[in-house]
């Protein structure tokens, strides 16, 4: 608009000028030609005189029109000068900009692990709020795209949260993961649709690290991702299946499929997002079957700290039972679990409220009700039943048939290198032994992580997990098998420590125990104890191999198997972050 300004006053000058200077009766240099008016009053010398005159006279109007040109000339110069200097400014903020944004967005994924997410929503909705307004900034100056990365940042305070939140690491400690506590968006998830906006403008620069994202009207996003768990193993016991109490868990000698996971995510209007894990496997025979394991939306706005959730997921019950088999740190999933849960993990339609407590540190209150029947939740409505008794047609007759899931969670710093979180659930509901049978499934559950502040890429760290369950178990008299009515009391655990000591490189040991069963007549039901070492190497934040060895005691038979795995995974796509 300057520019234009001193045009248009260029203009305006040399048309108040062009009378004088380009009157057809005034040559500069010779005198002007005197009219017979003029010429009447004059002698010959008064007419030389008037005419120098009169020629100095426009020789200096037009000097002075001259230097006023030479005096826009270099103004015009100047603004020139100054107009690049302010382009190669913006040149070089955007450059900036762009290298910023290109480490937020680059996600580094932690290798079967879980990843940092921050538990307070008005860190996250902060984050989230300065990196749409940079989005806008850019937008308005110059179209540019960018990609970002993740944080691996402390879940339990407000302050670690903001400190961490600024430290951006290129390589993520495989084991850490992130509280999400009610409306927390996590920062892993910054808006997906300005990456499709980003791909659009500049579709040959893609990278692994970035979603594939599917564009729809409006801010509509989805991100899909795949995700493939292979094992190759060997066994002194002729049947991992004896062994093994998870659905995902090796199965055989030889290789397995343990997981084809299809995650499709992202947000379905300002007040809700959504998930979908779809599994595909093979069984030891061969025979593929297809699955939806979660199918699940989520609030995003509701008032007071609230979130609901509703749909097929992962009870949030324990720690481990949320998690998808390729974030798990060893091969196969604890005994305790796949026993007293189920071996897919406790799982089955229904909804979710959850309440994050408006304190310092993260506290979060769940409450679940589920249906209380199917194969993934064994110690309830499961068409086979436990102890030895026959399964009992038990229909829903009222909200009393429901599985109904509590549980607390809080996490807090122990230092500025330490952060701890403590949980507590229960689950209770019908069992199929009988119409009014019930079961009760409680459980306590802890991690502890050292992380040094010196830490490059996540690394080095020390984490140590672990959890206790107890089960109390209603059985049912069966006539046909001449079984008494009767309450079944069973318990077990599971500890484990893992050190990144060195990047890319985690070691981990883990230890279970698991009291027997009545009437039992599996090793998976007998009292016995494991001991797993294991080593894995993470190439990038999309691979891993992991190598493990299993030491099986089985007391109740006075037998020991050994067993070795090699697993390695892939990942395709951008995963969305695990909780903390």
């Amino acid at each position: 608009m300057k520019l234009l300004s001193y045009i248009l006053l260029l203009c305006i000058l040399i048309a108040s000028r062009g009378e004088r200077l380009f009157d057809p009766d005034v040559v500069y240099g010779e005198e002007a030609p005197i009219t017979d008016k003029e010429f009447s009053g004059m002698n010959a010398v008064e007419e030389a005189e008037e005419g120098t005159k009169e020629i100095r006279i426009r020789k200096d109007e037009f000097d002075e029109i001259v230097g006023q040109l030479q005096g826009m000339k270099a103004l015009l110069e100047s603004m020139k000068q100054d107009y690049d200097t302010r382009f190669k400014a913006m040149q070089e903020k955007i450059s900036v900009l762009e290298k910023e944004n290109t480490e937020l967005k680059i996600t580094p994924l932690e290798p079967a692990g879980a990843i940092h997410e921050s538990p307070l929503d008005k860190t996250i909705a902060a984050v989230n709020s300065e990196t749409l307004k940079v989005s806008v900034a850019n937008e308005e100056e110059k179209p540019i795209a960018f990609l970002t990365d993740t944080d691996s940042s402390q879940p339990s305070s407000a302050t670690s949260v903001s400190q961490n939140s600024e430290t951006i690491e290129p390589m993520v400690s495989p084991t850490d993961s992130t509280v999400v506590g009610a409306n927390v968006r996590s920062p892993l998830q910054l808006p997906t649709n300005t990456t499709a906006t980003d791909q659009s403008e500049n579709p040959g620069q893609w990278s692994p690290a970035q979603p594939l994202t599917v564009w729809s009207m409006g801010k509509n996003y989805m991100n899909i991702s795949f995700d493939g768990l292979f094992t190759a193993g060997g066994s002194t016991a002729q049947d991992l299946e004896k062994l093994e109490t998870g659905g995902h868990d090796p199965n055989q000698r030889g290789f397995t499929v343990q997981n084809l996971e299809t995650v499709f995510e992202g947000a379905i209007d300002p007040y809700f997002k959504g998930q979908a894990n779809i599994i595909f496997q093979i069984d030891k025979d061969g025979e593929s079957f297809l699955e939806v394991e979660e199918a699940y939306l989520t609030s995003m706005s509701l008032p007071l700290n609230l979130q609901a959730k509703a749909g097929t997921f992962f009870t949030e019950f324990g720690r481990l039972n949320q998690f998808h088999p390729h974030a798990w740190d060893f091969a196969d999933q604890p005994l305790v679990n796949g026993r007293f849960l189920s071996p897919d993990g406790l799982r089955n339609p229904g909804a979710r409220l959850s309440w994050l407590a408006p304190t310092s540190n993260y506290t979060e209150l769940f409450i679940a009700v589920q249906d209380s029947q199917g194969e993934t939740v064994r110690s309830f409505r499961n068409e086979d039943a436990l102890f030895g008794r026959e399964a009992v047609d038990t229909r829903v007759r009222n909200m009393g048939d429901m599985l109904y899931v509590p549980r607390i969670a809080t996490s807090f710093d122990l230092t500025d290198e330490q952060t701890i979180l403590l949980g507590a659930s229960a689950a209770f509901g019908p069992n199929s032994t009988g119409t009014d049978e019930n079961t009760l499934i409680y459980g306590l559950d802890m991690f502890w992580k050292w992380k040094s502040k010196y830490a490059a890429g996540g690394f080095p760290f020390i984490t140590w997990q672990t959890e206790v369950m107890g089960r109390r178990f209603e059985a049912g008299a069966d006539i046909n098998a001449e079984l008494p009515d009767e309450v079944m009391n069973n318990w077990g655990t599971y500890s484990q420590v893992m050190w990144g000591f060195k990047k890319r490189w985690v070691a981990g040991f883990r230890g279970d125990y698991v009291d027997g069963e009545k009437y039992a007549e599996d090793p998976l039901s007998y009292e016995r104890w494991r001991l797993s070492p294991n080593l894995t190497f993470y190439p990038s934040e999309f691979s891993k191999i992991r190598l493990q060895y299993n030491y099986d005691d089985i007391l109740e038979n006075d037998s020991t198997e050994h067993s070795v795995f090699l697993q390695f995974e892939f990942l395709l796509g951008s995963h969305g972050a695990h909780k903390f």
